[in-house]
């Protein structure tokens, strides 16, 4: 679909402002196929909800939260389709009700796929129904009598985070997909001849080196000539088992005063946040802030879709803005790329400690790594 902000007009326009009216984010008396200022204010408190970018402007992203905002459970029967997936609020609150009830249905990100499937045909065939996987009125009826046995937290983050503690301090056998924006005829963004497929690249190249050089197995989800959408790299990510996944971006602004790194993890922005991606995101934030100097812009919590469809934890680093002289020449310093690297898997390396055998922010080495790997390494 078009893009569609302040000034455009039309019946897409009229679909946009009566879903916001529906959500009771607009007051629109009289229906219109403009798109004023109320409805960009409309839009952009719904993006700030959805963990989405507050831009004001309905694109694919913002359409489909809008189109999936208007299901509730048990407005249609739900079921898992290969070819175009089910998503919608609905399908939310069937994966969040399951998860209650003590079934693995995965990251509840509206999408029902297989897990969410596999677990409801649990739920199914011991409520004694038909266990077809599909989400019908008997089913809606039998989830909303049960009550929850799983309280205290919400159980797909704690299955997270019980994970990285089996999974031990060592980075050696840890499978890591690394995952450089845009690529092959998207170049991102490009600022006097500085393009960020081409930073992110190596920038995830460098990171694959150091890596390797722990005994870990990192992964790009693209070379040189390729570019996969969103979705392409969540599936390659879940196909291949991976451990973490780390998407390397850079970031432009209309303004050259903007400036600084920023780090993303799972979270709609309303309580509902992936523990474990917050505190991976925290590490790689201090860790870069500490050894470059960038100015801090923080951790945000998003839904973008790396971060959503992945079923393991994922996080989104924007190392700069190429619209930024000062971020622009660091970012194509090789030097500085390499600082930023060893950053990041020395965040990725605290992860696993859990605390333990830490030391200062900014002072880890590859070379500590290295070592701290080979002395644990012996030590079993």
């Amino acid at each position: 679909m078009l893009l569609l902000r302040r000034g455009d007009f039309g019946p897409d326009v009229a679909e946009v402002r009566a879903t916001l009216t529906k959500l009771g984010l607009l007051s629109d008396p009289q229906p219109s196929q403009v798109f004023d200022l109320p409805v960009e204010h409309a839009v952009r408190a719904f993006q700030q909800q959805r963990g989405l970018i507050t831009d004001g402007i309905v694109g694919p992203a913002t359409y489909r939260a809008l189109r999936d905002a208007t299901f509730r459970l048990g407005d249609r029967p739900l079921a898992f389709l290969m070819s175009q997936p089910v998503t919608g609020d609905d399908v939310f609150a069937l994966q969040e009700r399951l998860l209650e009830l003590g079934y693995d249905a995965g990251r509840p990100n509206g999408e029902f796929g297989q897990q969410t499937e596999q677990a409801l045909r649990s739920f199914q065939r011991d409520y004694g129904l038909i266990a077809d996987g599909m989400c019908g009125p008997d089913t809606v009826r039998a989830l909303r009598q049960l009550q929850p046995k799983v309280r205290g937290g919400r159980p797909v983050f704690l299955r997270e985070q019980e994970r990285v503690r089996k999974a031990g301090p060592r980075l050696s056998g840890k499978r890591i997909i690394i995952d450089p924006g845009h690529g092959g005829q998207d170049r991102g963004v490009v600022v006097d001849g500085v393009a960020e497929a081409d930073v992110m690249l190596d920038l995830g190249r460098r990171l694959e080196g150091k890596m390797a050089a722990t005994g870990m197995e990192a992964l790009l989800t693209r070379g040189p000539n390729h570019c996969p959408d969103e979705g392409a790299r969540a599936k390659f990510a879940n196909e291949a088992g991976a451990d973490l996944i780390l998407s390397l971006h850079t970031d432009a602004n209309p303004s050259p005063l903007a400036s600084g790194v920023a780090t993303f993890h799972f979270g709609t922005g309303n309580g509902t946040s992936s523990t474990v991606g917050e505190a991976l995101a925290g590490f790689i934030q201090r860790e870069i802030v500490a050894r470059t100097g960038m100015l801090d812009c923080r951790t945000h919590p998003k839904t973008w879709d790396m971060l959503r469809m992945t079923r393991c934890t994922a996080v989104r680093v924007e190392v700069g803005y190429l619209s930024n002289p000062e971020d622009r020449a660091r970012l194509a310093n090789p030097s500085f790329r390499d600082v930023v690297a060893e950053g990041i898997l020395v965040a990725v390396k605290r992860l696993y400690l859990l605390g333990k055998d830490d030391q200062p922010t900014g002072t880890f080495t590859l070379s500590d790594l290295v070592r701290h790997e080979l002395t644990t390494g012996q030590a079993r």
